[in-house]
C-alpha cells in the first residue's frame, strides 16, 4: 500500500505525502513499478523539479550514463529537470546512510579497515578482507586456502588482468554494484569467470543486452544481494563468549556497524585472554546477553537482516538499543508493527516514543485512529493525552498543537474520498473532540 501511495504521489508531485513516506514509513525509493518506472522517473516525466531534487538527495537512482538516468533525463519534462539530472553525480553520504549496510560495506571496501589481504595488481595496490572475498568467491576460498594461505601480499602479474576491471570485481564483491565503462565489460567478464563468479557474468550479460536495446552508454551499474552467513567463511580475528558459546567472528564487521562495538574492540584487551584453539585470536565476553539474542544480532551485522519472531523481538530491541544498531530497531519496529492489537497499541505507542522509533510510532497513530470510538473511552489513553498535552504546553508554549492528537485527526482525514468514509471520519473526529472537551483540552 504504501509503495502505490508512493507512486501516486510522485505523480501527483504531493513532496509532503513523499517526504512522509519515506521519512517516517521507511519506504524504498528504488521501487520499481509493473511498467519497470520509479517513483523519480514519474517526477521527472511530469516536470516536479522540488520533488525531483529532494527524491535524489535521499537516494534516488538517476546516475547520468545509465540506464534508468537515461530514461529520467529523456522523459523529463523541462530543462530544469534536466539540469537537475546532469548536476546529480552520485548519492550522498546521508542518502547511502539510509541503508546502513550498502554504506558500511562501501566504506570497509574504501578505508580497508581491519583489512587482512592487499593484493598488488600492476602496481596498483588494493586492500581487502578474506572474509568477504571467500564468501562472494569459491576461487578466492580456495585460493586462501592454498597458494595464497599465510600472505599479507598476493601479487598478480597477468597481463590480461586490467587493474580497473579487478578494482570493480572487489567493488561488486564488498557493495552488489558495479560502475564500470562499458570498455571494461569484457575484461570484467573474463574475472568473474576465473574467479566463479557465475551470478556476475549472468548479470553482465543481462546488462549488456539491455545497454544494446536502449543504444549507447558510457557506464552502467547493477545491484545484487551481499553476503549470507551460512555461507560465510572462516579467517575470524575475534572471539565473543556468550553464555558460553565461542562465536568466531570479525572485528571489520562488528566495529564498522557499532560505536559500541567499536569503542569494546579499541579499548578492550585489559584482560588479555586469547582462544585456546585458535592462540592470538582474543576472546570477549559478552554479559547480559544469552546465545539466542546474540545470534540473531550477528546476523543482522553480517546481512543487515535477521530472524525475529515475537517472543524474542522485545529482548533484541533492547540489546539492539545498548549496541547502538539502531537499523537492527527498525526491524524489531517492523516486527512488533505486525502483531499490533486493539489490547497492546497504547503500550506499543509508548515503546516506540521510548525506543524512538518513528514507524512504529506512525503505526500506532494510524491503528489508534481506526478504533478511536473505543479508544476515548480507556483511562489509559486519557492519561496519555494529558500527558502528551502537558509535554507540549511546556516546549511549544506559543502553540496550541499536540502531536498525537494531530496524528490521530491526520489518520482519520488523510486519504477520505467517498461518502461513506467522509461519514465515518466526521464521527471518529467528534469522538476525539468531545474527548479533548472533556479533559479541557483545546488544540
Amino acid at each position: 500500500m504504501d509503495v502505490y501511495d508512493l507512486f501516486s504521489s510522485c505523480r501527483k508531485g504531493d513532496v509532503c505525502r513523499v517526504r512522509y513516506l519515506v521519512e517516517h514509513r521507511d519506504v524504498e525509493l528504488n521501487v520499481r513499478d509493473k511498467w519497470d518506472n520509479s517513483p523519480l522517473y514519474y517526477a521527472c516525466l511530469c516536470g516536479y523539479e522540488e520533488l525531483v531534487q529532494y527524491l535524489l538527495a535521499n537516494g534516488a537512482k538517476g546516475e547520468a550514463n545509465t540506464v534508468n538516468g537515461e530514461r529520467c533525463m529523456y522523459g523529463s519534462l523541462n530543462e530544469s529537470v534536466c539540469r537537475l539530472l546532469k548536476d546529480y553525480k552520485c548519492i550522498s553520504a546521508r542518502a547511502m546512510r539510509r541503508g546502513d549496510f550498502k554504506y558500511f560495506m562501501r566504506t570497509l571496501l574504501e578505508q580497508g579497515m581491519h583489512g587482512d589481504v592487499r593484493f598488488l595488481v600492476h602496481e596498483q595496490m588494493f586492500t581487502a578482507h578474506r572474509c568477504v572475498l571467500s564468501a562472494r568467491s569459491e576461487y578466492f576460498a580456495e585460493m586462501f586456502e592454498t597458494k595464497w594461505k599465510g600472505k599479507s601480499v598476493v601479487t598478480l602479474k597477468h597481463p590480461l588482468i586490467n587493474p580497473s576491471a579487478f578494482e570493480a570485481i572487489l567493488q561488486y564483491s564488498y557493495t552488489g554494484r558495479m560502475d564500470i565503462d562499458i570498455r571494461l565489460v569484457e575484461d570484467c567478464r573474463r574475472l568473474a569467470k576465473q574467479c566463479r563468479m557465475a551470478g556476475l557474468i549472468e548479470e553482465l550479460e543481462n546488462k549488456c543486452k539491455q545497454l544494446y536495446k536502449f543504444g549507447k552508454i558510457n557506464t552502467f551499474l547493477f545491484m545484487c544481494n551481499i553476503i549470507r552467513v551460512d555461507h560465510f567463511p572462516t579467517f575470524p580475528d575475534i572471539c565473543f563468549r556468550v553464555d558460553g558459546f565461542n562465536f568466531l567472528c570479525h572485528k571489520a564487521f562488528f566495529s564498522g556497524r557499532s560505536d559500541y562495538f567499536k569503542a569494546l574492540l579499541e579499548d578492550h584487551f585489559s584482560e588479555g585472554e586469547e582462544l585456546q584453539s585458535r592462540p592470538g585470536t582474543p576472546v570477549i565476553t559478552l554479559h547480559n546477553i544469552s546465545h539466542e539474542i546474540f545470534t540473531r544480532v550477528m546476523y543482522y551485522i553480517y546481512t543487515d537482516d535477521t530472524e525475529l519472531v515475537a517472543e524474542l523481538v522485545l529482548d533484541v530491541l533492547c540489546v539492539a538499543d545498548m549496541y547502538l544498531l539502531p537499523g537492527l530497531k527498525r526491524l524489531c519496529g517492523k516486527t512488533l508493527a505486525e502483531t499490533l492489537s486493539e489490547d497492546n497499541v497504547l503500550h506499543m505507542w509508548k515503546m516506540a516514543k521510548l525506543f524512538r522509533l518513528s514507524r512504529l510510532e506512525d503505526n500506532c497513530t494510524e491503528f489508534m485512529a481506526r478504533i478511536i470510538e473505543r479508544l476515548v473511552e480507556r483511562p489509559e489513553f486519557v492519561e496519555i493525552i494529558k500527558e502528551e498535552a502537558a509535554a507540549s504546553a511546556e516546549e511549544q508554549r506559543e502553540t496550541d498543537s499536540v502531536p498525537l492528537v494531530d496524528e490521530i485527526r491526520y489518520h482519520i482525514t488523510g486519504n477520505v474520498q467517498t461518502y461513506g468514509a467522509i461519514s465515518e471520519a466526521s464521527q471518529k473526529v467528534e469522538a476525539l473532540e468531545e474527548l479533548l472537551c472533556r479533559v479541557n483540552i483545546y488544540c
